[in-house]
């Protein structure tokens, strides 16, 4: 790639993973070396939750205030044609496992820019990834656990030589009686496999915020979980003590409640 040529990195941030977008950021700078135009879209929630990973990719993130549904996407592909026609990139990145975005990826192509996809493995289905000139699908790799250290063994003192310690004045033996058995502790019961599927398609549910319905249902569907004329309240309702919707009549965010 000469010097004059220009990359772009648009990622729809609602769409993947915080380790996802850093893994993105990294192989792109290691392939171009440059990296003009790195912007990630978001609403207003994921902003703020992401705000010093963004600081520290240099990433340049695009608030989306609005809270219909694909409204975030809508506002990437606006401004990805804009940018395009004035920065006249030679190579467009776009972060996202979303099969919405096919019908950009041609008008970007029409424009002379090679499109290539960045995905989240999983959740990417075959009909996203043959519209790119390439498509990359990478593991979110879940943040691990580290365990508190244990703290160091007491250190006990020895007890004095039997020649040095008096006798110990006898006792009366105690009386005993049988304890009774103690039930074994309950487990909490297992999740049913569908809400396993839907906790794994949606990972930012197991954190218990409430999470923008519309956006939950595009990670189903991108899933395979949902249909795309399907209702997603109907699929949450179907495990009331697991989740919450609000508000009640006409809910628009759902909640993880289960263990």
């Amino acid at each position: 790639m000469s010097a004059a040529e220009r990359v772009m990195l648009l990622i729809d941030a609602d769409n993947v993973s915080a380790d996802v977008i850093e893994q993105a950021v990294v192989m792109v700078r290691k392939a171009h070396v440059q990296l003009h135009v790195r912007r990630a879209y978001c609403n207003a929630e994921t902003a703020l939750k992401q705000q010093s990973l963004f600081k520290r990719l240099s990433v340049r993130p695009m608030v989306n205030l609005a809270a219909g549904k694909n409204s975030t996407d809508i506002a990437l592909a606006v401004d990805a044609m804009d940018l395009v026609i004035s920065e006249r990139p030679a190579v467009v990145y776009l972060v996202s496992s979303d099969s919405d975005f096919a019908p950009l990826v041609l008008r970007l192509r029409e424009k002379g820019c090679r499109v290539c996809g960045i995905g989240q493995q999983g959740k990417t289905g075959d009909e996203t990834t043959v519209a790119y000139d390439d498509f990359i699908d990478l593991r979110h790799r879940p943040a691990r656990r580290v365990d508190a250290p244990q703290a160091p063994a007491q250190v006990t003192s020895q007890p004095a030589p039997q020649a040095e310690r008096e006798p110990a004045p006898k006792r009366a033996p105690r009386r005993t009686t049988a304890k009774k058995a103690q039930p074994p502790a309950s487990r909490a019961p297992a999740l049913p496999e569908d809400v396993v599927h839907i906790l794994d398609a949606v990972p930012e549910l197991r954190s218990g915020d409430k999470l923008e319905l519309n956006q939950a249902a595009e990670r189903l569907r991108a899933a395979r979980l949902l249909g795309k004329s399907a209702s997603s309240p109907k699929l949450f309702k179907k495990y009331p003590s697991l989740f919450e919707l609000t508000p009640e009549k006409t809910p628009n965010k759902v909640r993880y409640v289960g263990p």
